[in-house]
């Protein structure tokens, strides 16, 4: 290093004639910067800021780009205090370092820090008023934007587009409209603003005839542009727009654009078409997870989540890493599945990428466990999940309540307030549903009545109808009844069908027979009050009113649903019907069920022929009982799983009483854990007991 600089004197003091070779060291030098540059962006880029910082620190006299680089860097990752100490050493700062630390300390959370650099810097330029507006809305502080917006000495195009942006962002369409009308020069990002931000906001039509009126000035539209127009189309299902869109996409040669690729899959996807989904993905190679997170989301909003699941696996071979977005959409294929395997292999991959603790990814893989049956898993996502918003506490309390842990769910809900976070309507919902499914009747008028008092806004249908279901269940048929008629919004059939199937539960035929006569009211082909009321005749005996029922379906073309259970192995569905014999193992499941029979009578067990809905005689009852759908669906897992491992059915219907009873006691034959999830709840089997202790 002394070498060199005593070559650099000897240059400087040098005759004329000799001057020459330092113009050679010159362009080593700037050579050298350039080397140091791009070292200090590949490190950076490659999230190795240590070792940045410790080739910044090898570079004799870096000049103020390079400390911009490092400063810039730290700020990206996060070590807002490493970025301002090294400010703080340069001796010479410009106006774009200073601009520099300003953005990083808004990107780091810290808007008094960037209000207090602000204020000392020496010079500022458009750059500088800019990134603060974009900051004040970045932290909600648009009214603050808005005043050093107009307190600008001079205003450019980006800086009337922050304001145009951040008005969108918070609802303010008015005023976005008004300053892009105001506005003296527009450029294509402008209108592109427009037209996304219109989208955004609900006024798709508007924002198409925005984009009419851009071509209409011979502006030629970016790429982004034409991606903001194609969710546009997305959004309100325009097939005849989208496709000139697309041909236009081709015609300008953006065709393989990475977000134009993704757009277009949204909206062929959104439009059913998922064929062309396919073709629009297949015309090239894909390395972008957008694109490929489009296509997943778009086989799974088509109902194709099998294939949804091949995308995710396609992508993870070929080394596409996915995101926050990829997760969320293929955890809910495998709800829709009910596919726990596959969930759980997806699960390892958000571990492996250090994602599992996104509020993103946590919430969707609470959802799926809860939901396939794993509740304690739930909570444990749960319990990992770093900064919880109000969907992950949501998740939870719902997902509580399907399983029966009423009381979870009201810690959960204690610990939420404590936390600050503000329930709102489906956390209401979720309390309600816990205290209905756990017999908690006190609880659940405590909860109705603090919602109707303290935010009657936010009741809702689903809130009297869960507040009914309380009554209903706890054996207050009339107080239930009495809350339908008094309830201020107009009682859907959804809330008379909780009255109804209370009824059901307590054998009170004349509210019952009420109940049904309003439901019909309301939909004269539902068939789920005609098989609750023809349920509670059976229970009681009155056959001929039971067929009267049956004939009145009938004719009016009603078909009841029938009890399905299923199985869910190796990936595989396996479905039931009560007396199903169509299963390749159909032998062995009914050799099966004879052994249990036999075991279930060794431990006490007599069929309950009240559920037995056939006027039939009591042994054929018996043997319908035998063999409903759930109990084949055991059956099966019993012959196809792993001895000791937890079984888990799914049934589409209500339980039966006695099914629920023989499940108890065959949980305890075999020594597992039977899980059935019917269309109420979850009930979780053990040893003779199951955790809704009778109650559902």
């Amino acid at each position: 290093m002394l070498t060199i600089r005593a070559k650099i004197q000897t240059f400087t003091f040098a005759p004329r004639s000799f001057r020459r070779p330092s113009m050679g060291f010159m362009n080593y030098a700037n050579r050298s910067t350039l080397s140091y540059k791009h070292g200090l962006y590949n490190h950076i880029k490659n999230q190795r800021i240590d070792l940045a910082r410790k080739l910044f620190d090898e570079i004799p006299s870096p000049n103020s780009l390079l400390y911009t680089i490092m400063i810039t860097g730290y700020a990206q990752k996060g070590r807002i205090n490493d970025a301002l100490n090294l400010f703080e050493q340069m001796p010479v700062r410009d106006t774009i370092s200073w601009n520099s630390m300003l953005k990083g300390c808004l990107d780091c959370g810290k808007l008094c820090m960037a209000e207090t650099l602000f204020d000392k810097m020496p010079e500022r330029n458009v750059v500088s008023w800019t990134t603060m507006v974009n900051g004040y809305f970045q932290f909600g502080r648009i009214d603050k934007a808005k005043s050093l917006f107009y307190q600008m000495p001079v205003r450019d195009v980006a800086a009337w587009n922050a304001m145009i942006h951040g008005y969108f962002c918070y609802g303010r369409v008015e005023d976005a409209i008004r300053l892009f009308d105001e506005m003296p020069c527009r450029n294509v990002i402008s209108w592109t603003s427009m037209i996304g931000g219109l989208d955004c906001n609900g006024k798709t039509d508007e924002s198409f005839l925005v984009f009419k009126k851009m071509v209409g000035y011979g502006i030629l539209p970016t790429a982004t542009t034409l991606a903001c127009v194609l969710a546009g189309c997305a959004n309100v299902l325009d097939l005849y727009l989208g496709l000139q869109i697309h041909g236009c996409v081709i015609k300008i040669g953006f065709s393989s654009d990475e977000f134009i690729c993704a757009s277009l899959i949204t909206f062929y996807a959104n439009c059913k078409l998922i064929e062309d989904t396919s073709k629009v993905f297949n015309e090239k190679l894909h390395k972008n997870v957008v694109v490929w997170t489009a296509l997943l989301t778009g086989n799974g909003l088509n109902g194709k989540h099998e294939t949804a699941l091949k995308v995710f696996s396609d992508m993870i071979n070929l080394g596409v890493l996915p995101n926050q977005s990829t997760f969320v959409s293929v955890l809910n294929s495998c709800i829709k599945l009910e596919a726990i395997d596959h969930g759980k292999e997806i699960h390892t991959v958000a571990i492996k990428l250090g994602l599992v603790n996104d509020v993103f990814v946590g919430n969707s893989l609470v959802v799926m466990y809860s939901e396939c049956g794993n509740v304690m898993d739930a909570v444990a996502i749960f319990r990992k999940i770093d900064e919880k918003n109000i969907v992950s506490w949501n998740s939870m309390i719902v997902g509580s309540a399907q399983h029966g842990y009423g009381q979870l769910a009201l810690t959960l809900y204690s610990q939420m307030i404590r936390e600050g976070v503000d329930p709102d309507e489906i956390t209401f919902t979720g309390l309600l549903s816990a205290c209905s499914h756990s017999g908690m009747l006190q609880k659940g008028r405590y909860f109705f009545e603090y919602i109707s008092r303290y935010k009657p806004n936010e009741v809702k249908l689903q809130h009297f109808a869960c507040m009914v279901d309380i009554l209903g269940r706890g054996g207050k048929l009339e107080e239930a009844e009495e809350l339908i008629k008094n309830m201020p919004l107009k009682a859907n059939s959804m809330v008379w069908l909780a009255l109804l199937s209370s009824c059901r539960m307590h054998s009170n035929g004349e509210v019952a027979e009420r109940a049904a006569k309003e439901i019909l009211h309301l939909e004269p082909h539902c068939s789920a009050a005609y098989v609750l009321l023809s349920n509670l005749y059976a229970s009681a005996g009155r056959w001929s009113d039971v067929s009267r029922l049956r004939v009145k379906m009938k004719q009016g073309g009603i078909v009841k649903q029938p009890g399905c259970s299923w199985v869910y192995l190796k990936g595989t569905r396996h479905e039931f019907l009560s007396g199903d014999r169509s299963h390749p193992l159909s032998e062995k499941i009914y050799e099966k069920l004879d052994w249990l029979g036999g075991k279930l009578k060794e431990f006490g067990y007599c069929p309950e022929r009240s559920y037995s809905l056939h006027d039939v005689e009591d042994e054929q009852k018996e043997e319908m009982l035998s063999f409903h759908s759930e109990r084949l669906a055991i059956g099966f897992a019993l012959i196809t799983t792993v001895e000791g491992s937890t079984i888990t059915v799914m049934k589409n219907l209500r339980v039966c009483g006695d099914c629920h009873h023989a499940i108890k006691l065959i949980s305890k034959i075999v020594r597992r854990e039977i899980v059935v999830r019917d269309s109420s709840r979850f009930h979780h089997f053990r040893s003779g007991s199951c955790s809704c202790r009778d109650y559902w």
